[in-house]
């Protein structure tokens, strides 16, 4: 096991593609927590984190195993890319768009003992802007929701927002500043105070 983690994921995925099925377990051990973090930050539901997760590396076996995997040197991002578009069939199916948040984060703001300093005024204040932001979000475009979301929920760098969404780091930040330019504007003409002073 020992020769396998020292070799790189590309020369991993042809050996597997080979029909070498400790190969692929090293990919699996080496990139199953920074997966599953992912997909599990943005369901917030460990039952449908694990089952996307699954299906994730379903995908990139039979697609390995197939002979249709192509990113060279990218496999990290081509396994993200995989779960994150496994997640928007997800909420796709869904019928009400504000799922991609968890509910009950709010309630877990008011009752965090880190802010029993505050006045009760105050922590529905912040409860309302945290509402109102998500709304906001919500009626971004596709493209422009899902770099915000993975920029400020995720905490994602540009490149590996690039990475993750196959598109150049001047798209993504050309779609996280007209998302920032919507908002404001939605935010603007629905008389909305964003801010918590």
């Amino acid at each position: 096991m020992d020769n396998y983690s020292a070799m790189t994921d590309e020369q991993l995925v042809v050996l597997y593609a080979d029909g070498n099925d400790t190969a692929f377990d090293t990919l699996l051990e080496r990139h199953k927590q920074t997966v599953y973090a992912y997909i599990n930050y943005t369901v917030r539901d460990a039952d449908l984190a694990d089952d996307i997760f699954q299906d994730t590396f379903i995908k990139a076996i039979t697609t390995i195993r197939h002979g249709k995997y192509t990113e060279t040197g990218k496999f990290k991002a081509w396994v993200m890319r995989i779960a994150h578009n496994l997640m928007i069939d997800f909420f796709r199916q869904k019928k009400h768009e504000n799922t991609i948040f968890n509910d009950s984060y709010e309630v877990d703001l008011l009752n965090n003992v880190n802010l029993c300093d505050d006045t009760f005024e105050s922590h529905l204040v912040k409860a309302q802007v945290l509402q109102d932001v998500k709304k906001l979000v919500c009626y971004l475009p596709d493209k422009q929701r899902e770099v915000l979301v993975m920029r400020y929920y995720k905490d994602l760098s540009f490149q590996e927002i690039a990475d993750i969404t196959g598109v150049s780091i001047n798209t993504a930040l050309g779609r996280m500043r007209y998302a920032i330019l919507n908002m404001r504007k939605m935010a603007s003409d629905n008389k909305m105070i964003l801010t918590l002073n």
